[in-house]
């Protein structure tokens, strides 16, 4: 009987992220001659992240291929690569995680879990229905979704104020995006072309708000009891899988968002509407700090890895 390792994840299976995963399925099959299987449950099909992770705690699930989102879940500070306004680019998230990922794997090693390896998401950037967002004062009014799992976007939108942001999971934003319930998103090009949110917008900023990342996380219970040949297949090609997808995804990122700003109207903002922007995240990053949802000194420490 085939060992069975069940994964989690948002992605949708035609994505290129479950293209990516559905090659590594097959790798781990056949390596193994059908010992060890993956099964992956896409779309959301096990929940949110937050759900998800709870699963994985639970032995209801054995891995997650997850955002920093999930891995935050596991542990917290993970979470502060997302800090809006800091890496902005995919050679800041390199230097960044090169530096960090020690403390980071630590971290979630102390919690249960094995890092089958990083990978990314995309370019996050703000897109709208009916409006363009120059400057933070834009969103006052509006109706923006919040990802509920995600504990950054609360003191993003209090520090804008103003706003009726919309708490929802992730499958939950394409239905109201129909209704217009939701009349802002603030995500990678790619996955919200792969969740057809774009089709419910008609503009989008050029400013990179933050490089949204992610990791392929292992049960260190599932993992370990796998005999020791599965035990190094699963984890050799998870790596395979994890750089696959890094080099691949952010390429589709950029085609993505060429597509986009084809066919929407694209916002290009002056200097003095990035220094609004700049002004804003860094007024977030130190409430993150004041309100204890990182330590001063991680924040401090990843602006100073970023510049």
């Amino acid at each position: 009987m085939a060992n069975i390792i069940r994964i989690g994840t948002l992605a949708p299976k035609a994505s290129p992220w479950g293209q990516i995963f559905t090659v590594w399925a097959d790798a781990v099959s056949k390596r193994s001659n059908g010992q060890l299987e993956l099964q992956f449950f896409y779309n959301g099909q096990q929940g949110d992240e937050g759900a998800m992770v709870n699963k994985l705690k639970n032995s209801q699930l054995d891995g997650l291929a997850v955002t920093a989102v999930g891995l935050g879940k596991l542990y917290k500070p993970i979470l502060a690569l997302h800090m809006p306004g800091i890496i902005n680019t995919w050679a800041k998230l390199d230097a960044v995680r090169e530096a960090m990922k020690g403390e980071f794997e630590r971290g979630l090693s102390d919690a249960g879990v094995t890092l089958a390896g990083w990978g990314d998401v995309g370019a996050v950037r703000l897109m709208s229905k009916g409006f363009a967002i120059k400057t933070p004062d834009d969103i006052q009014g509006k109706h923006p979704y919040m990802w509920r799992d995600n504990s950054i976007k609360p003191v993003l939108y209090q520090t804008i104020g103003g706003i009726t942001p919309v708490p929802l999971n992730v499958p939950e934003v394409l239905p109201n995006l129909n209704t217009g319930a939701v009349n802002i998103v603030y995500a990678p090009s790619l996955a919200a072309e792969q969740f057809l949110w774009t089709s419910k917008l008609d503009t989008i900023t050029d400013t990179t708000v933050l490089m949204e990342c992610g990791g392929i996380a292992l049960s260190s219970k599932c993992v370990n009891a796998l005999p020791a040949d599965l035990k190094d297949i699963l984890l050799e090609t998870g790596g395979v899988a994890t750089n696959a997808l890094t080099k691949r995804i952010r390429a589709e990122d950029d085609a993505a968002f060429a597509r986009i700003k084809g066919r929407m109207t694209l916002v290009t903002h002056s200097a003095d509407e990035s220094a609004k922007w700049n002004s804003l995240f860094k007024q977030v990053r130190q409430k993150l700090g004041q309100e204890g949802v990182f330590d001063p000194a991680l924040i401090a420490k990843i602006e100073g890895l970023a510049k």
